[in-house]
């Protein structure tokens, strides 16, 4: 991966996408003032360099999965290759190396999966491994479909408003209120063949044109196109911009698992979405409720968020935190 250094314009250009990760580029221009041939070589520069990824996502509750936390304790000097070798397997996301040996990943699977199916099934027979936990994810308050306001500050609203025009997406404030508190239950979508196809090709990458989503899939673009529109109307299907949090000026990242009081959980859950530091956060089973990750801009700010902002929140009874040594797995990509 190449050093590379975000501008204003490069910032700009990535909330847009995060707005709508298909958004043409002559629409980013005309919003942004420029032309579209710098929108789109600047885009071409950071995909180039390894650096910014687009990728369709799936929503776990429209599948009828649900998202697993799992944490690893492991003998500190077999962390890395366990880390790279759960990397390696399609089940997990994301995986990140934390201090001390430890390990935390996300996968995905069937409410009541087979023993087998989840990584509970193999973990403890692994040699080196000292103890595995995994819990459900069990309301997402940032991250998925609700964007990290760290890379969702460099548009104002009428831009993002001009970004939308002509989208049936629903705003970041609908998107919150719907994440939060569903009205109805959720029904889960059957995708068929070309479904999983054409998810499989956008997870690789989220913008990949018409025609080539049509030669992967074995469709017409006609037909990717309104598969596209349903997939993303049913709210299976969504669009998230995947950066190294480094390039926005963030040097520390930490993993948050805080124990709060019931009746106080969705009220902290929403105000830490509304924190910068914070890039997800989720309500979870076990010991602790809350999980989030934070990222912050150095060692001190690491140190004044805890004590000040997220320390203040009323219902907080515990914390505990542990630095991300190392993402080895990000939005489904090996990082090396």
């Amino acid at each position: 991966m190449e050093t590379v250094t975000l501008d204003e314009l490069d910032r700009a250009l990535l909330h847009a996408l995060q707005v709508d990760g298909r958004v043409p580029f002559r629409r980013v221009a005309e919003v942004l003032g420029v032309s579209d041939q710098t929108v789109a070589r600047r885009y071409q520069r950071l995909r180039t360099a390894g650096v910014v990824r687009v990728v369709g996502r799936t929503d776990a509750r429209r599948l009828g999965e649900v998202d697993w936390l799992t944490r690893i304790r492991c003998v500190p000097d077999a962390a890395s290759a366990l880390a790279e070798a759960l990397a390696r397997r399609p089940d997990t996301s994301w995986v990140s190396l934390l201090s001390g040996g430890e390990i935390v990943c996300n996968t995905r699977s069937q409410v009541r999966p087979d023993r087998e199916e989840l990584l509970l099934g193999k973990l403890p027979r692994t040699p080196r491994v000292l103890g595995v936990s995994a819990h459900y994810l069990l309301r997402t308050f940032v991250g998925g479909t609700v964007a990290w306001s760290g890379r969702t500050s460099a548009l104002d609203a009428d831009q993002v408003r001009r970004l939308r025009a002509g989208q049936a997406q629903p705003t970041e404030a609908e998107a919150t209120v719907a994440a939060a508190v569903p009205v109805v239950p959720v029904v889960p979508v059957v995708p068929d063949e070309l479904d999983r196809a054409l998810l499989a090709a956008l997870a690789v990458d989220g913008r990949a044109p018409l025609a080539g989503l049509a030669a992967r899939t074995g469709g017409s673009e006609a037909t990717v196109r309104r598969r596209l529109a349903a997939l993303t109307g049913s709210g299976l299907l969504f669009f998230d911009v995947d950066v190294e949090t480094r390039l926005l000026g963030f040097e520390v990242e930490a993993f948050c698992w805080l124990t709060v009081a019931p009746g106080k959980l969705a009220a902290v859950g929403h105000a830490m979405a509304e924190h910068p530091e914070v890039g997800f956060v989720a309500a979870t089973t076990g010991p602790a409720n809350l999980v989030a990750g934070l990222v912050c801009r150095d060692v001190e700010a690491f140190y004044a968020y805890l004590t000040g902002r997220l320390g203040g929140l009323e219902g907080v009874v515990a914390l505990e935190t542990a630095p991300v040594v190392r993402s080895v797995k990000r939005s489904g990509v090996m990082i090396r």
